[in-house]
């Protein structure tokens, strides 16, 4: 999919924006075992994994992304983030289910390389939304490092949920780097959700990106209703796998 400039540079910036403002990790560095998934700030309660189990009956979404995914800027990012709202949609369809938001403000692929296996030792999806690659971007990763960490990334899911079906959310480089930059990142999600026989939302951030009133102030992130509509964009392909999911075991 081609999109205006305007639009792929804000996909990479709304992942980023939120450096200045909360704390980050080290890229490399995985959350230590009393850490949350995403960082406490003036907008995000700090609600750590631990502990998350979900009952025999109940679908377990695991939502793993960056500023994005932790609803960074929003007063209450447990309600309105899109894995919440998703979380809604799958309630009000008649799916039990547990939301775990694995969304850490200002990730990159390698950062999120660096945390899974702890991630995983925390809760064991049934679905995982894997919501990377913006940060990538802005900071002019190679895309071909970008997938080795994906797939990484990828790698774990598989040998700790085996039976997990899993979604890759496709994102957009900044149009300054350049038309073969573009090109290879752009290629990068569609090639490893194929390789992971994934579920592919081509664009996280549809019908949101460079709409000012569906941003907030700093015009990169989205505000609840930008979220609503990425929990549609999202929705979409989630709500029915987690519905045959909870259909099968049943």
């Amino acid at each position: 999919m081609v999109l205006r400039p305007a639009l792929a540079a804000l996909v990479v910036l709304a992942a980023a924006g939120c450096q200045d403002d909360a704390p980050t990790r080290a890229i490399d560095a995985p959350a230590p075992p009393g850490a949350t998934a995403t960082p406490p700030s003036r907008t995000t309660p700090d609600v750590p994994l631990a502990g998350v189990r979900a009952d025999s009956d109940t679908v377990t979404v695991l939502f793993y992304g960056d500023s994005l995914t932790a609803g960074y800027g929003l007063a209450r990012p447990d309600e309105d983030a899109y894995p919440a709202l998703v979380g809604a949609q799958l309630a009000e369809a008649g799916v039990p289910v547990r939301v775990v938001n694995a969304g850490n403000s200002g990730e990159t692929s390698a950062g999120g390389l660096g945390r899974i296996e702890w991630t995983l030792r925390q809760t064991t999806p049934d679905v995982f939304v894997l919501a990377l690659g913006a940060n990538d971007g802005l900071r002019g990763i190679d895309p071909e490092a970008m997938r080795d960490n994906l797939e990484g990334i990828l790698d774990h899911v598989r040998e700790a949920a085996p039976g997990a079906r899993v979604v890759v959310a496709g994102m957009e480089a900044l149009p300054n780097m350049g038309a073969d930059y573009a090109d290879r990142f752009r290629a990068v999600f569609p090639d490893v959700a194929e390789q992971y026989d994934a579920a592919f939302v081509p664009f996280l951030l549809d019908g949101v990106a460079g709409v000012p009133r569906l941003n907030q102030a700093d015009g990169v992130h989205p505000t609840p209703e930008g979220q609503r509509i990425i929990a549609r964009t999202v929705g979409e392909t989630v709500v029915p796998l987690a519905q045959a999911e909870y259909d099968e075991a049943g």
